[in-house]
């Protein structure tokens, strides 16, 4: 389906001025796909149709607000279970025992993972922390996943998947152990939900809580914004880090280039600590006065 530059141009300053995405020219072929559901909806053949209408759409609190759909159709939502096995598992052998000897006096641990998407990334680590209940008792265990769409989240907090969703880094013995068969698909059991919560954010903005977080997810997420806005999102994610945490990027990304915040973690893959400017800065803050 073709549609004019300047309906492309409209529809990709609604998603950056909404969420901070570029919608670059490579990922513009899968723009007809993506919107395909709110033509159905909404009976609009064409994209130059639907930016005609958008400008009638001017309040974005509505719920039933045109733009709004427009927004959370175009987030690209792709995740699954255990994601990048070989870097996920760098988690469980190596960040989480060197978090618990560092946390071993005050037996609490706190994750965010950012751009959760439908919750399978902070549902992979709450089966982790399941499957060693023993290790972890009396600890407090917090998870929080967070997205900017609200679709997703909803999904997210409902824990309940499809069969291709569980079956997507899940073995069937795992699938099994973590998961009841529900009418609709699979439902995640409550043993494993009640390690997470979840909620809508931007990362534009001001992070979740104002405590500091021992692990940060943030994998895949930041290549779809530009250099600027990246640098903004590592100094958001900089400022929720403890100082002694980890960030943990997706396969392949690097903070390194983009930013003096953080500094890769030893040999770990994808894995950065808290940069010496965004440390001191936090030792500044820590001592500033009441």
């Amino acid at each position: 389906m073709e549609f004019s530059e300047a309906s492309y141009q409209i529809i990709a300053e609604l998603l950056a001025a909404r969420t901070g995405q570029q919608l670059t020219d490579n990922r513009k072929w899968r723009l007809t796909s993506a919107l395909s559901g709110v033509f159905r909806e909404h009976g609009i053949s064409n994209i130059d149709q639907l930016v005609c209408l958008l400008d009638a759409s001017s309040d974005p609190s509505q719920p039933g607000n045109l733009a709004n759909e427009v927004v959370e159709a175009l987030l690209n939502n792709e995740t699954y279970f255990f994601r990048d096995k070989p870097t996920f598992d760098q988690i469980p052998q190596e960040i989480l025992p060197i978090l618990r000897e560092r946390r071993a006096r005050l037996r609490r641990l706190s994750i965010w993972c950012a751009g959760c998407s439908t919750g399978q990334e902070a549902h992979s680590l709450a089966m982790l922390f399941d499957e060693q209940k023993d290790l972890w008792a009396g600890w407090s265990i917090e998870i929080l996943g967070t997205d900017i769409s609200k679709k997703a989240i909803r999904t997210a907090k409902n824990g309940l998947y499809s069969q291709f969703e569980v079956q997507r880094g899940l073995g069937v013995t795992e699938m099994l152990c973590h998961f009841d068969e529900a009418p609709d698909g699979w439902q995640l059991r409550d043993n494993v939900k009640r390690f997470s919560r979840f909620e809508q954010h931007n990362l534009l903005t001001p992070p979740p809580r104002r405590g500091k977080f021992d692990l940060i997810l943030c994998r895949n997420v930041l290549l779809y914004f530009d250099a600027e806005t990246r640098s903004l999102i590592f100094n958001r994610l900089a400022s929720a880090l403890a100082g002694d945490g980890y960030l943990m990027l997706g396969a392949g990304e690097t903070a390194s280039a983009r930013t003096s915040a953080f500094t890769p973690s030893g040999k770990r893959a994808s894995i950065f600590e808290l940069g010496g400017a965004a440390k001191a800065n936090q030792h500044e803050v820590a001592l500033a006065p009441l």
